[in-house]
């Protein structure tokens, strides 16, 4: 245990809440067919993310060592800034940064999406225009502005209060998946997991084939590669703890430990919601089902009373769980454009906070992008999802090779905690992540992430580039040393810097 004196702050168990929430969100309700779809089955689709946990964890191990030893602002932006130099700390930093505004806008249309599930012919009328084939809708838009705007003012509030909300989503996001794992192992039957694998053309799936890529795979084992196209999307919302630590309370320790819980118990609730709703209806069939299909399955399932109930339950878990990972990633890219201002790696001015500590001016740019989502509609979706997750992967990949080469540059740099097999643990992580990021640019291949989205990546990093040259000139202006001072003088008071 480490000998660190507790501060009042978020505590570990809101950071958990804060990670767990952001990743598990609304894609359980609103995604799991696709996942179906895109795997071939339920059965590939469940096991894939389980596999998926041989890439996480090791990730999720990475930042357990590095969170506690430099709490700041950035996560594995400022760990590359450390590890290496400003150039791959921006290519980290801009990366993560791209993966987490477009998850923003992503939830600004799920939104939507998810209320007109509940709220009957919210869309109904003339669309005001279309884009990438969906329609778009005046009260969509007006829906979306309003919740960017109650988010961009409770994030002003601080993170304690939006750790306060995340909590009680959190709660209520998971009880309703273990209703509904339940009333689905109750009512349903192993032979709708039959054929355990097949592949089939995503584009007959209906409101399910919305955003799916054309499957690269003929066997059940790349069936089970295939969820590491989107995993990473779904899985990232452990990045928003290391943005957050700067307030954590107690002993800084914990929070780095619950990345890995709350990434590994991701993995597996995933899992177990597919093995069961591949239980409770036949999987091909309920690949065609309306949004949320996880919701929809039970008015099939259960007549009556009973079905409609179970479609309430699940929906309003659906909506606590979208306002899970608006919230927790709100919040985050907000923090992360703090540090890399800090650093000067942007312009300076997204340093800034207020006397409450609060990065106003982060939190502004999220507002915007926030905003621009529900005019976008959701024919982009399945592109932003695999844009994100590929810049996920690099930025992961960056972090990894940042633990190893700090274990050797400065090895007695305090680690309140120091994860089994060491470098080696790295080495792992970061050959992985490389693998992966590599593959999801090679086509005909069950990692490939389509053309459009790697089109997205390149534009994105492309514009980093430039912003980073822009920003060239404020950067010249201090020396390293200030810098790097302004980078890490906010970690924990007994973390040397």
């Amino acid at each position: 245990m480490s000998n660190q004196p507790e501060k009042k702050g978020v505590s570990a168990v809101d950071f958990f809440c804060i990670g767990f929430g952001a990743i598990v969100g609304v894609g359980w309700a609103v995604s799991i067919n696709s996942w179906m779809t895109s795997c071939g089955g339920p059965i590939p689709a469940g096991i894939g993310y389980i596999l998926a946990l041989v890439m996480m964890v090791p990730i999720a191990l990475c930042y357990c060592e590095l969170v506690p030893m430099l709490p700041v602002a950035g996560g594995g932006m400022a760990f590359a800034y450390r590890a290496f130099n400003e150039t791959v700390s921006f290519i980290s930093g801009w990366a993560a940064f791209g993966a987490f505004v477009s998850i923003i806008p992503w939830e600004a249309i799920q939104i939507t999406d998810v209320l007109g599930y509940l709220i009957p012919n919210i869309k109904a009328g003339d669309p005001l225009y279309q884009i990438a084939g969906t329609d778009v809708y005046l009260v969509t838009i007006i829906i979306g502005t309003i919740c960017s705007l109650l988010l961009f003012a409770l994030n002003m509030r601080g993170l304690a209060a939006a750790a306060t909300l995340q909590k009680v989503l959190c709660f209520v996001l998971v009880g309703a998946g273990i209703v509904g794992a339940i009333a689905s192992l109750v009512g349903g039957n192993a032979s709708n997991w039959q054929p355990i694998y097949e592949v089939t053309d995503p584009s007959i799936y209906g409101p399910a084939s919305e955003g799916l890529k054309e499957v690269s795979h003929s066997s059940m084992f790349g069936g089970m590669m295939a969820i590491l196209a989107s995993a990473p999307f779904f899985l990232a919302g452990f990045e928003t703890i290391p943005q957050g630590v700067e307030d954590a309370g107690g002993d800084i320790t914990n929070v780095g430990k619950t990345v890995v819980m709350s990434v590994v118990l991701a993995c597996i609730f995933y899992a177990i919601l597919l093995i069961c709703f591949g239980y409770a209806w036949p999987w091909k069939e309920f690949a065609h089902m309306e949004n949320p299909s996880a919701a929809t399955v039970f008015t099939f399932l259960y007549k009556g009373i009973a079905g409609e109930v179970l479609y309430w339950l699940i929906t309003i878990g659906a909506i606590a769980g979208l306002f899970t990972t608006w919230n927790g990633f709100f919040m985050a890219s907000a923090s992360l454009l703090m540090g890399m201002g800090r650093g000067y790696l942007v312009p300076h001015i997204f340093a800034k906070q207020n006397k409450n500590g609060i990065p106003v001016p982060g939190l502004l740019v999220c507002l915007v992008l926030s905003l621009i989502g529900p005019f976008l509609g959701a024919g982009l979706i399945g592109d932003i999802t695999s844009f994100s997750a590929a810049a996920f992967v690099l930025s992961w990949t960056i972090t990894s090779y940042s633990l190893i080469r700090l274990r050797k540059t400065e090895p007695d740099l305090p680690r309140p905690y120091k994860i089994p097999g060491g470098i080696a643990m790295g080495g792992f992580s970061a050959i992985v992540t490389t693998v992966v990021f590599i593959l999801l640019f090679v086509p005909n291949n069950p990692v490939y992430m389509g053309k459009t989205a790697s089109l997205m990546f390149v534009g994105w990093m492309v514009i980093g580039v430039i912003l980073y040259l822009v920003s060239a000139v404020q950067r010249n202006k201090t020396t390293k040393e200030e810098r790097r001072a302004a980078m890490f003088s906010h970690a924990n008071a007994n973390t040397e810097a």
